[in-house]
């Protein structure tokens, strides 16, 4: 049995809250709200999780050092945009070497640098991993089969996080690639407006296949120019996560694309939503990404012009669909 601290109390950290405890872990779950520690407790329920319990193993608290304190593992789980002012609060408390998982989907967009990249600028002393892959909240706290990638920078810290994680419902692989997973993460958000505003706007299957397809194309042009492994885009933490964030119900990205495919404004489907849509921060980031190692990113482009020039979704359409004709690539030559 291990201690471990989760930073963070919306669905996806109380979901692993509850997974960690399934498997037999001690667990302490933090909150920054104190509203919700005092719901949390009393309630035993996520009101975004249904009736999946929170297990009275489970202490809630408000208090961030005794939610860090004398644990193995820390797990930050709050929206990406909270990422660096809570590591910064987390600083006083963590001791030399300690390990933190980051398991939040996104990239900052004044500085361009993904999150593991920012925790280890505000926490220097920690060995930062990160958790990645086709998970939601809502299965996951259900004991649904499910897989994902634990990635760090060295193999003892992602088999750390492997053999905590691990259990006959929650597969985890191992990865050195920490770039490409979090840009995939990250990425995949911003392809999944696109989908829902496409689901939103009546559009089919085949609509979706060419989203997904082209979507993790643009994501894996842009992961290897920086850096990240093509492996990374073709499994859990690439195409894996795409499928599932642009087709599941449980997408806050896809329902709030969807919502503004109908008509909504940016503003009104987030509102709507009620839970941070990641790809709406991550969107004007990945553009700055594309334009800074000059890869061509049509899709992402296209949703930051409906996002925040307000064109209309099938202006938008029509415009990919009526770009120059290319070949889909170039792995092989032409024959004679």
């Amino acid at each position: 049995m291990s201690k471990i601290g989760v930073i963070g109390s919306g669905t996806w950290g109380t979901a692993l809250a509850v997974l960690l405890t399934g498997n037999g872990h001690e667990v302490e779950l933090w909150s920054a709200v104190p509203a919700e520690v005092e719901a949390l407790t009393a309630t035993r329920r996520h009101p975004n999780l249904g009736d999946t319990p929170i297990p009275e193993k489970i202490r809630v608290t408000g208090d961030l050092e005794q939610a860090m304190k004398d644990k193995e593992l820390l797990v930050l789980s709050v929206p990406s945009v909270y990422v660096r002012e809570t590591a910064h609060r987390m600083a006083p408390f963590l001791k030399e070497g300690q390990v933190i998982t980051n398991v939040a989907k996104g990239i900052e967009d004044t500085t361009l640098k993904n999150l593991s990249e920012i925790i280890e600028e505000e926490l220097p002393a920690a060995r930062v991993t990160v958790l990645s892959g086709p998970s939601h909240a809502e299965e996951v706290s259900r004991g649904l089969p499910t897989t994902c990638v634990a990635g760090a920078h060295r193999r003892q810290d992602a088999e750390l996080v492997q053999n905590l994680f691990m259990s006959p419902v929650f597969r985890v692989y191992t990865s050195p690639d920490m770039l490409g997973m979090e840009l995939g993460g990250a990425l995949k958000n911003v392809i999944a407006l696109a989908a829902g505003i496409a689901d939103g706007m009546g559009y089919g299957d085949n609509t979706k296949a060419a989203l997904i397809t082209r979507g993790i194309a643009e994501i894996a042009r842009l992961g290897v120019k920086m850096g990240g492994a093509i492996e990374s885009f073709t499994g859990l933490t690439g195409i894996g996560d795409l499928i599932v964030t642009c087709a599941s119900v449980h997408s806050r990205n896809r329902k709030a694309g969807y919502l503004m495919g109908q008509g909504k404004t940016m503003e009104e489907a987030m509102a709507e939503v009620k839970m941070v849509v990641e790809g709406v921060y991550s969107a004007k980031a990945a553009a700055k990404l594309g334009k800074k190692y000059g890869v061509a990113l049509p899709i992402v482009d296209k949703v930051n012009e409906v996002l925040f020039e307000g064109k209309d979704p099938k202006e938008a359409v029509d415009e990919l669909m009526l770009r120059d004709s290319k070949a889909e690539h170039c792995a092989h030559p032409w024959g004679k």
